[in-house]
């Protein structure tokens, strides 16, 4: 039985650089982390490209960016295992030595040469544009152009892992909360920094939008997935039907000749699995399926919408 096939990121292939042995050297570092640190790390480095397309940067830049973006929580090859893999909350002791992969990546990729130019995303995407965050509680204005796109792809995918999305039906909600970091705040993180910060949000409102596309894209990516296992299911659905067809002229025929005609018609169609016992429960579950999906595909079509009206 075909199954449905739907990865969460689109997997279109960065074109922005090709695998040399120079940039398999940066990206093999993440052989080393752990399973999930690694998704992470790739999908970070996929949504960082993606997003500098859309910010119409040029090909040098995006392709820097995204390196930065694989690489940006290098560092937490040296958080120890009991507090990286942690399912519960972590403590303030914890979480401060959580805090501390931004310097250590950053420590290990200005001791080499190869990796020295990407120390840059690994010290600052957890930075803030009102100063709120760390580890040097940088503003706007001192926070690298790389680090602010690496930090909204960190947060997205971060949320998205967290809430265990399967599809993008409600992905606007993740979205909105998204937003609440690109809105100013009152609150004061130090005297010095009060005009910028309030005029500015933790997040780049321009970066965000651009993601707001990404995401959009990648809700079409998923409709067009399921309209391909839709087609698979209504091929199948018609055949099922057909069965069930030379069912009802077997059980009405007149002659055994005819009995058996149609009864053989049935066996040469049934695909593997499939006997006359059970293919009416599967053409009934094939249906379920179906309709299953035609209400995905209108939610999904509803979250573009959504997405589209969101203001920042």
């Amino acid at each position: 039985m075909y199954k449905e096939k739907f990865d969460f990121y689109s997997p279109i292939d960065l074109k922005v650089y090709n695998l040399e042995d120079t940039v398999r050297y940066q990206l093999n570092l993440l052989e080393k982390l752990d399973p999930f640190t690694r998704r992470h790390s790739e999908n970070v480095g996929n949504l960082t490209c993606r997003i500098c397309e859309y910010l119409r940067l040029n090909q040098n830049f995006i392709a820097y960016a995204t390196i930065n973006g694989y690489l940006h929580d290098i560092g937490k090859l040296f958080i120890p295992p009991n507090i990286l893999n942690k399912p519960s909350k972590l403590t303030e002791e914890e979480y401060e030595i959580m805090k501390k992969h931004t310097t250590l990546g950053y420590n290990l990729c200005i001791k080499d040469p190869k990796l020295r130019s990407y120390a840059v995303g690994a010290l600052n995407h957890h930075e803030a544009l009102d100063g709120s965050g760390y580890p040097n509680g940088l503003i706007k204005k001192d926070i690298p152009f790389v680090a602010q796109i690496i930090r909204v792809a960190d947060e997205y995918d971060a949320l998205v892992t967290k809430r265990q999305y399967k599809t993008h039906v409600n992905i606007s909600e993740t979205l909105k909360d998204l937003m609440k970091d690109a809105v100013p705040t009152k609150e004061l993180v130090a005297l010095d920094h009060l005009a910028e910060n309030t005029k500015v949000g933790k997040t780049n409102g321009r970066i965000l939008k651009c993601l707001f596309k990404v995401v959009i894209d990648d809700t079409k990516y998923e409709i067009s997935c399921i309209y391909d296992y839709v087609d698979y299911l209504k091929n199948e659905i018609k055949r099922l039907e057909n069965i069930k067809k030379f069912a009802y002229k077997s059980e009405h025929a007149k002659s055994i000749y005819k009995k058996e005609y149609y009864k053989e018609s049935m066996r040469v169609s049934f695909m593997q699995g499939e006997n006359f016992d059970n293919y009416e429960q599967i053409l009934e579950e094939y249906k379920n399926a179906l309709q299953t999906r035609s209400t995905i595909i209108s939610q999904l079509f509803n979250e573009i919408k959504i997405i589209k009206k969101l203001k920042i």
